[in-house]
């Protein structure tokens, strides 16, 4: 994992353009919970946390879900600490614990769409009973895959994304916000 400066740091930041701050962010997550509630509540689903960035989008909508969950993850990257995506890569696919499970996938952000695709066709070639896919941010954008997530709490212009999750480095992921970070930065 590759180390910023504080300078560096520093700089990003104060660049950066805040797309919705705490507050906005605070009110997605509600929405998105009560529309998961409709969606799930009788159905004991599995949530699966994508790796790394779903970590905080899972840990700030779990608690506002009313119905019995098990939580578990998947790994699949195509950044690596770049700000380009590449080729899939598999880290951990929980293939054996989702057969005959109804499972939500929860991410950070629908960007190009290809990792969140992949998740949910591998969910469903590994035998899910049902997948539902969440994302705090999706990105207005053009696609080339065809999927599109069930459940979205934030829509945002195609900028290069920081905060709740959403990294740029490895950094800024516990952002108070949604920022865009400068076009110099990217």
């Amino acid at each position: 994992m590759n180390k910023m400066t504080l300078e560096t740091y520093q700089g990003v930041a104060e660049r950066a353009e805040c797309l919705f701050d705490r507050l906005a962010v605070e009110a997605a997550f509600d929405r998105m919970a009560e529309v998961l509630d409709q969606r799930l509540a009788t159905l004991d689903p599995i949530v699966l946390s994508v790796m790394t960035g779903g970590v905080v989008t899972a840990g700030l909508l779990l608690p506002r879900l009313r119905f019995p969950l098990r939580l578990s993850y998947v790994h699949a990257t195509r950044y690596r600490e770049g700000t380009q995506g590449g080729a899939l890569e598999w880290k951990y696919r929980p293939s054996d614990i989702i057969r005959g499970e109804h499972v939500l996938v929860v991410d950070d952000i629908f960007d190009e769409g290809i990792t969140l695709q992949e998740v949910v066709n591998a969910c469903q070639h590994d035998g899910a009973a049902s997948v539902t896919s969440a994302v705090l941010v999706e990105k207005e954008r053009d696609r080339a895959c065809d999927y599109r997530p069930d459940v979205v709490g934030l829509t945002t212009p195609d900028r290069y994304l920081m905060g709740y999750g959403l990294d740029y480095k490895s950094y800024f992921r516990n952002a108070e916000g949604i920022y865009a970070a400068a076009d110099r930065d990217i």
